[in-house]
């Protein structure tokens, strides 16, 4: 079955490069920019196949050396096999991971909501820091990190912060980010340098286009008031910020960073937007079975998934049971290894699942 899949892949491959040549399709750029994209994304897939197929070449050319009479050159040619074959198994085993269906959301920019959650003014101080590191992180991909809203406290942390991260393949890079971070360390106010433990929680939707989501304008409740900054002094002298209410769902939004209301409220309607979409593709998840679930990777945002150890300088993801001795470097938006280790875990979940449901069809 998997190599059917790929002789059909390499043909649309093939239909697809001479249709990027067609005079007609490079007149019509819409056609042609949704051919190039759809060529690239096999292209991948295409290389490792013709990988495969080389090695396998190559496999049954050594394997006809070993009738040569020379002894020699059948020893090279078992090292040759043994060799080829290894470069075959990380081949298939490649091919089944590019096969398997992919994030529609993985490409789309990102919503990422991080807010503080037990732990008082410590907790919203470690906000701050998962910010700063989120926002370097992105930097370091050359993704631009746009805020949405945010609530800060008088001594540098976030009660909340919304942002939007723009950039090819956010979403791919932040969807396993979603849940508990908890910081075990001695806040700045504890005379007695006593441990306190505070948790943070982050959530990452995909944005959703205007085509995803159509949101009717008579089922919105628009209110506009002065926006207010830390203690709730009046930050504005007009009514520039906007609360949305979505009334077939309850789902309300704020946005008061701008000066303009047209701004906030564009901004507003962005994240209930991201929202509404979470909410339809959670409810969609909800209803398919867990195997479906696990493909899909959405992962669980109620649950503890990584602890921040000060003391001693240590980072622990619960979901992977992996410990990384580096805390300084992670906030400073090394989280690369993390993420890779995350992708690699559940990319493996997926193609178990996968190939227990072809076993149990077959």
């Amino acid at each position: 079955m998997m190599f059917q899949k790929l002789n059909g892949v390499e043909e649309r491959y093939q239909e697809i490069e001479k249709l990027l040549s067609d005079p007609e399709i490079v007149k019509d750029q819409a056609s042609y920019q949704k051919y190039v994209r759809e060529h690239a994304d096999l292209r991948k897939i295409v290389t490792a196949f013709r990988a495969y197929r080389q090695t396998q070449a190559g496999i049954q050319g050594s394997r006809e050396l070993l009738q040569d009479g020379d002894p020699e050159i059948k020893d090279l040619a078992r090292e040759e096999i043994a060799a080829l074959e290894q470069q075959k198994e990380n081949l298939e085993q490649e091919l089944r991971k590019l096969l398997l269906p992919r994030d529609p959301n993985d490409d789309k920019n990102v919503l990422l909501e991080i807010r503080a959650g037990t732990g008082g003014e410590e907790a919203a101080l470690f906000a701050g820091d998962l910010f700063r590191m989120y926002s370097r992180f992105a930097e370091n991909k050359n993704w631009k990190m746009e805020v949405l809203t945010h609530h800060p406290t008088g001594v540098g942390g976030l009660k909340e912060i919304i942002a939007m991260v723009n950039g090819k393949g956010a979403y791919s890079a932040f969807k396993y980010e979603s849940g508990t971070h908890r910081v075990q360390r001695v806040p700045t106010t504890e005379a007695q340098g006593r441990i306190h433990t505070s948790a943070v929680t982050v959530a990452v939707l995909p944005e959703a286009e205007e085509v995803e989501v159509e949101i009717d304008p008579n089922e919105l409740k628009i209110d506009v008031y002065r926006s207010t900054g830390p203690g709730g002094q009046s930050v504005n002298t007009t009514d520039s910020a906007v609360r949305i209410t979505h009334l077939p769902t309850g789902l309300v939004v704020t946005c008061q960073d701008e000066k303009s209301q047209l701004k906030n409220k564009n901004k507003a309607l962005k994240v209930l937007r991201a929202r509404l979409l979470d909410k339809i593709t959670t409810e969609q998840n909800e209803k398919r079975s867990q195997e479906r679930k696990s493909q899909v990777g959405s992962g669980d945002r109620s649950g503890r998934i990584r602890t921040y150890n000060f003391p001693q300088g240590r980072v622990t993801d619960h979901r992977i049971g992996l410990t990384l001795y580096k805390l300084e470097n992670i906030l400073q938006g090394d989280i690369e290894e993390i993420l890779q280790e995350l992708s690699t875990y559940y990319q493996s979940q997926a193609l178990q699942n996968a190939e227990a449901g072809s076993l149990q069809g077959s």
